[in-house]
């Protein structure tokens, strides 16, 4: 299930949402003709590689395959069996049905799992059906798209919801479920919202904050199915599990069958990360979920960071909530979103390096407030080092703001010819990113906002 995440100025997730700090804006006028779309090349990797020890990524599978989110445990292990069928309840729009291509390919290539996309309105294992987003909010606030067993329409789980149908732990094998997704949303949580729920309905339920190379973990960071997602799949669909095997006889084939199918993690150490502690798990969700005053997101937030301090955690854990503070606070208290942005940015460079999507996300808050305070060049800096992060993580709305606040920092040094060349650029990726033309017109705004009215001429950087 992927959560909705809160949205402040310049915040760019999977699951975007309105703005929330309102700006002084200038006037950013959108071409008449708009760019065509910008989207991504298809991804071949046929045997991908997790460099990781082996002993964590069991752990890491079992946490995944024998729990909910809720921390319930699963009693046995569930699939399908044989070949699997997915299609659409009815057609979709040419991107999404591309995209919906593009992870049926993956899943079948890169997980070995037998998988094949039916027509539109077909009988199918697993039936994806489009509906306003306001619809599934109602039924699943905390949710951006959802997937339930046992149904194939959302007919059916509007009847099965008072029941224990659409409960997961009482299935013995898996012969159908169904994935709801918004369809007034941008083409990107489109596809993101197909690459988590579809890997959920057919392996972990779980989410686990703790990863940080996989979307099965619910800070949204990462959004496309990775190397380690791909493994934990194959892992599921091999021919040495099956059906109904418990946590136990799963750990004691994991071993054997991993050194088979990722040889290269038998030689890296294990980690042994801590579990992540419900008190934090339940103030992270505070700060982000529904229902809650700013001040109690706050609260939370601060909360979060206490917790992951006391953990001693140094990396993708303390990043996060430091992000979530510095999200939270920013265009309220700027002095601690300024500090938690840059604590944030320090624990994510030293768990994954400077040219990383997690350091990307923070790389633009900063990038954002050192524009504001007229620092062009060094705005220019963080933003050049980020957008190969985005392109290789294929996250177009955070590409395309990047390259907004890059356009920015250009025409703050006087380099207006490239910088509207750049901010052309910018718009074909946010097609893709955003949900409409008037978001990416609020976007264009927000960011030409950032730029001081008066400024000092600086040396000119490489674009």
């Amino acid at each position: 299930m992927r959560l909705i995440a809160l949205v402040v100025l310049l915040l760019v997730s999977a699951c975007s949402a309105p703005r929330i700090v309102e700006l002084p804006t200038r006037g950013v006028a959108l071409p008449e003709k708009l760019p065509e779309i910008r989207h991504f090349p298809p991804l071949n990797m046929h045997h991908p590689v997790v460099r990781r020890s082996n002993i964590d990524i069991a752990r890491d599978f079992l946490d995944l395959g024998f729990a909910m989110e809720s921390g319930r445990a699963l009693p046995r292990l569930t699939r399908f069996e044989g070949p699997v069928t997915v299609a659409l309840a009815r057609p979709g729009g040419a991107l999404m049905t591309a995209d919906l291509q593009e992870v049926v390919r993956r899943l079948k290539t890169e997980a070995g799992i037998r998988i094949s996309l039916l027509p539109p309105g077909s009988a199918a294992n697993i039936v994806i059906e489009t509906l306003p987003r306001h619809r599934l909010r109602r039924a699943v606030p905390q949710a951006a798209c959802f997937v339930v067993p046992r149904v194939t329409s959302w007919k059916e789980f509007q009847r099965s919801r008072l029941g224990d149908r659409l409960d997961w732990s009482s299935l013995d094998v898996r012969k159908r479920a169904a994935i709801f997704i918004p369809d007034d949303v941008s083409p990107q949580e489109t596809r993101d919202c197909l690459n988590e729920e579809l890997a959920q309905a057919l392996g972990p339920l779980n989410d686990l904050y703790r990863l940080g190379d996989s979307v099965f973990n619910d800070d949204n960071i990462l959004s496309v199915l990775t190397p380690f997602d791909m493994l934990v799949l194959r892992i599921y669909y091999s021919d040495a599990l099956h059906n109904g095997m418990t946590r136990d006889e799963v750990a004691a084939r994991l071993p054997r069958l991993l050194r088979r199918l990722n040889p290269v993690g038998e030689k890296i150490a294990p980690r042994n990360p801590s579990p992540s502690p419900r008190k934090w798990i339940n103030a992270i969700e505070t700060a982000l979920g529904p229902g809650a005053s700013p001040r109690m997101r706050i609260n939370a937030a601060r909360h979060a960071v206490r917790i992951a301090d006391r953990q001693q955690w140094k990396g993708n854990r303390l990043g996060f909530s430091l992000y979530v503070l510095g999200r939270l606070t920013l265009g309220n208290d700027n002095r601690t979103a300024t500090d938690a942005f840059h604590r944030a940015y320090k624990a994510y460079a030293k768990a994954f390096g400077t040219r990383d999507i997690h350091t990307a996300h923070v790389a633009l808050q900063l990038a954002a407030l050192t524009l504001s305070q007229g620092k062009a060049r060094a705005a220019l800096s963080l933003v050049n080092e980020s957008i190969p992060a985005a392109m290789h993580a294929r996250n177009a709305g955070l590409l395309a703001t990047l390259l907004m606040v890059k356009a920015e920092a250009l025409d703050a040094l006087g380099r207006s010819k490239i910088a509207q060349r750049v901010r052309l650029d910018s718009i074909g990726w946010a097609r893709y990113g955003f949900a409409s033309t008037d978001e990416i017109r609020a976007r264009l705004q927000e960011t030409a906002a950032l730029r001081p009215a008066v400024h000092k001429p600086e040396p000119k950087p490489e674009a």
